[in-house]
């Protein structure tokens, strides 16, 4: 079914919206594409607001982005959003790191193990 002109007008919108936020965070399409298990055109395809995005994808990159999902389809935050704030930026790389293989996990907690008993001397 195609998508209707007001229909497209808010997937532009939407994709623009997700875009601007994940570029402000430096996070790459492919990483998107990863956690949406999706390819990097797909997200391409969202962003440009020529693919429909499924709304169960919403809330996982509002998450990721550390945005409200009234933030990210574009209406004002309600008011206990806008009391919450965004994600702190250690709860998105916690997250993003949930997101890896166990190997890369273990991986990162040694580095940050290392990190933190140098911190401790």
């Amino acid at each position: 079914m195609p998508i209707g002109k007001d229909e497209k007008a808010f997937f532009v919108q939407l994709g623009a919206r997700i875009a601007a936020l994940r570029k402000d965070q430096g996070i790459t399409q492919v990483q998107m594409a990863e956690l949406l298990k999706v390819s990097q055109q797909t997200i391409t395809a969202y962003e440009a607001g020529r693919r429909r995005m499924p709304v169960s994808s919403l809330p996982v990159i509002a998450r990721y982005l550390g945005v409200s999902i009234e933030e990210l389809i574009g209406e004002p935050p309600s008011a206990a959003a806008r009391k919450r704030g965004p994600t702190p930026k250690i709860q998105q790389q916690m997250e993003r790191i949930q997101q890896l293989p166990k190997a890369q996990q273990r991986f990162v907690m040694q580095m940050i193990d290392t990190v933190l008993a140098q911190q401790g001397r």
